[in-house]
């Protein structure tokens, strides 16, 4: 629930809102992914946790990059959309029973966060381009193309391992 009132008075405003939910989102994944990583017990999807940490850090530096540009605060209401994205992660964190199927639901909670994200760095690349922002244009693509490859990494693992443990456990 948004503490403020919104005030949308142009596309720059929406511009910036969409910036600063994305802010909040790669913050808190930066807070959960460690959890995750903690949780998961194949060492592959352990990794691949560790590595987005790693490139979810550096996707939050480059958002600063674009508000410092345009002299504006990072910060804002956070994402509540995200927050219950991490809270359903965190009951799959949480769950009791198999290792082995607990890693396939990390994996898509992990995939519906991916695609929370493509969605909103899609929407901010397209309002940078109608505002004429080409830095901030490459700069969203780089991320929003670093968000895919994630998402088809997950989806690799799942598919080639973690999904065949988990079916396995049910024989």
């Amino acid at each position: 629930m948004r503490l403020t009132s919104l005030k949308l008075n142009s596309l720059e405003d929406l511009y910036i809102e969409q910036l600063r939910d994305l802010y909040s989102t790669e913050s808190q994944i930066i807070e959960a992914l460690p959890q995750m990583e903690g949780a998961a017990s194949s060492s592959e999807l352990k990794s691949a946790f560790r590595q987005h940490l790693d490139q979810t850090k550096r996707q939050r530096e480059r958002l600063e990059t674009i508000f410092h540009r345009m002299n504006r605060d990072p910060e804002g209401e956070t994402s509540n959309a995200m927050e219950g994205l991490i809270e359903d992660g965190e009951t799959i964190i949480d769950a009791k029973g198999d290792p082995g199927v607990r890693d396939a639901g990390l994996i898509a909670q992990a995939q519906r966060v991916e695609h929370y994200e493509i969605a909103g760095y899609g929407c901010a690349r397209t309002f940078a381009s109608r505002l004429g922002f080409s830095q901030d244009v490459q700069i969203l693509q780089q991320t929003l193309n670093e968000e895919g490859e994630t998402d088809k990494h997950l989806s690799q693992l799942a598919e080639g391992k973690v999904n065949v443990r988990a079916e396995n456990r049910r024989r």
